[in-house]
């Protein structure tokens, strides 16, 4: 009988570009929003896979992140 076992070794890693106004108010409490630009790369045993730059939206109030839809 043989076993099969696999093994995952991957990292992912966020840092802050940048912080700025957003229009618009929270939902949930009515505090203002803050956009915030994102930076995030995943690597799988040391080695960079994917790089991505993501735009955040978090009320300054309560914390929450925020989600955009559209129409």
């Amino acid at each position: 009988m043989s076993k099969m076992s696999l093994v995952f070794v991957g990292d992912s890693e966020e840092k802050e570009l940048g912080r700025q106004k957003a229009p618009g108010m929270c939902p949930y409490c009515e505090g203002k929003v803050t956009a915030m630009d994102v930076e995030s790369n995943f690597r799988c045993c040391f080695l960079p896979i994917c790089y991505k730059i993501k735009r955040k939206y978090i009320c300054t109030s309560c914390s929450k992140q925020l989600v955009l839809y559209s129409d």
